[in-house]
């Protein structure tokens, strides 16, 4: 049992030194940066944190949603109002023939407090409500921020990976290109290989242009997820554990889904929400209580009072009153127009549209869940089927080269070959990186996704990945193991 080395594997290995020279020369290999210049998965995330417009927006929502508990609570609290007039007023007489003016303020103070006002008292319920939800709204934001980034992340290594292939590729192409031409010049073969392999490399080539723009789209995502610019993030090791989620149960997940999931929480205030503006609407039958204050202070025809004229004087003797009054104050709703009952009617909808929808969250909260754990169980098995894809693909090739060179198998069986060996080995980096995300998705679901579940990544990242260099995992197999 020898395990399979580059030496070993003369077809693959020669691939991937000529994909990187032909990239280096072309212009297809970026200049790697210094290390402190590249960025990891959990750097990302915490500038989306910092800089990300979606997740601002929905600080801002939460701190305006949160402002109706003490706009709801100020109902309940006591009202006080001051105020002060002045006017100048004229009289004339005509028996006896004579005129007067005067002019004075008005002060005036009121004080109202609530006593029995059950429709506030629940709209303040209806409020605290309103408040939590919308706070565990703006955690499965902040949650799901962490999603973003990871895809984006891993978007951009995905479309590098893709890159690095497709290079490998076009170099295989030219590489095949190039012997076609060389034994048509000396007459072992005809013009049709020749076009054969040019049209192979040139397919390769279109594939590579469109492969550098998506590295492009990719890098750009990322900046428009965290407003910053990035060249170089770290790669994920080979060695990353692949395994299945614990605990391996699908119910479990589903229990944990249930009680954690935020989302599915903020349905439940908004329940809580709608049932107290239920109550609400129908307090607006019941009577109300208020204690009232008042206080004020002018002249005394200002205040409805009037002196006759004394010592011979015409006119009203002017002088200064206050006055002060508390009491209670009873108001008996009778007849709105059927506007509360409108309310009521409207209130009650409102609250089985909330209940519905909570439902059928609850519905897909389920479904999400089951479906992620059944992709990070798929997504296990697919990375240990691409790897293998890879060595059994790389086999088939160096047996179809060998062919090609004893003449029992033709140029188009070698392209081929080729196309299938890198077509595996973009499908076994696709699976890894699905294997990262649908991980977190099955964790966000079951409510219990954290920064924390980035930060162990980390370990598994790689600072100085090279894409053309590290996009093929270690080959520990010889083409004998893989043939029995």
């Amino acid at each position: 049992m020898r395990k399979l080395t580059l030496k070993r594997t003369p077809s693959l290995a020669r691939l991937l030194a000529l994909a990187i020279a032909l990239g280096t020369s072309h212009g297809l290999r970026a200049e790697q940066p210094a290390l402190s210049t590249r960025v990891d998965l959990f750097g990302v995330y915490m500038e989306a944190m910092r800089n990300n417009a979606d997740l601002a927006a929905a600080r801002a929502d939460y701190q305006a949603r949160k402002e109706a508990v003490p706009q709801a609570r100020s109902a309940l609290l006591p009202q006080l109002n001051g105020g002060a007039s002045l006017r100048d007023t004229r009289t004339e007489l005509d028996q006896p023939s004579t005129s007067f003016s005067r002019s004075g303020p008005l002060f005036q103070a009121s004080l109202s407090q609530a006593l029995l006002r059950a429709d506030r008292w629940f709209q303040l319920q209806a409020a605290k409500a309103v408040s939590s939800q919308a706070a565990l709204e703006l955690s499965a934001v902040e949650q799901n921020l962490i999603l973003q980034s990871a895809d984006a992340y891993f978007g951009v290594l995905r479309a590098q990976d893709t890159l690095a292939a497709t290079k490998a590729e076009e170099a295989a192409f030219q590489r095949q290109f190039e012997q076609a031409s060389a034994r048509f010049e000396v007459g072992l073969s005809d013009r049709t290989e020749v076009l054969e392999t040019q049209a192979g490399r040139d397919t390769a080539r279109a594939n590579r242009l469109i492969a550098e723009r998506r590295v492009e789209d990719a890098f750009q995502a990322l900046t428009t997820l965290t407003d910053r610019h990035y060249r170089f993030v770290e790669g994920v090791r080979h060695e990353l554990p692949i395994a299945p989620p614990a605990p391996n149960e699908p119910d479990s997940w589903v229990d944990t889904a249930m009680q954690r999931n935020i989302l599915l929480q903020a349905s439940q205030y908004a329940v809580s929400g709608a049932e107290q503006t239920l109550r609400q609407r129908k307090a607006g039958h019941a009577p109300t209580i208020d204690l009232v204050a008042q206080y004020q202070k002018g002249d005394n025809d200002r205040l409805g009072y009037s002196n006759t004229a004394l010592s011979g004087r015409v006119g009203p003797l002017i002088s200064d009153v206050e006055q002060q009054s508390i009491g209670l104050e009873l108001n008996i709703p009778l007849f709105s127009g059927g506007l509360t009952s409108s309310q009521v009617r409207e209130a009650w909808q409102r609250l089985s549209q909330s209940e519905q929808q909570r439902e059928s969250l609850r519905r897909q909260v389920v479904q999400n869940t089951r479906d992620s754990y059944r992709a990070v169980n798929s997504a296990v098995s697919q990375v240990e089927a691409r790897k293998q894809a890879i060595v059994s693909s790389s086999s088939a090739l160096e047996a179809t080269q060998l062919g090609y060179e004893v003449g029992t198998r033709n140029v188009v069986d070698v392209l081929d070959a080729q196309r299938q060996l890198y077509s595996a080995v973009r499908l076994y980096n696709e699976a890894r990186y699905s294997y990262l995300l649908e991980q977190l998705r099955l964790k966000q679901a079951a409510g219990i996704l954290s920064p924390e579940d980035l930060q162990e990544l980390s370990p598994w990242l790689k600072p100085d990945y090279d894409p053309d260099r590290d996009f093929l995992p270690p080959l520990t197999r010889t083409a004998d193991d893989a043939r029995e």
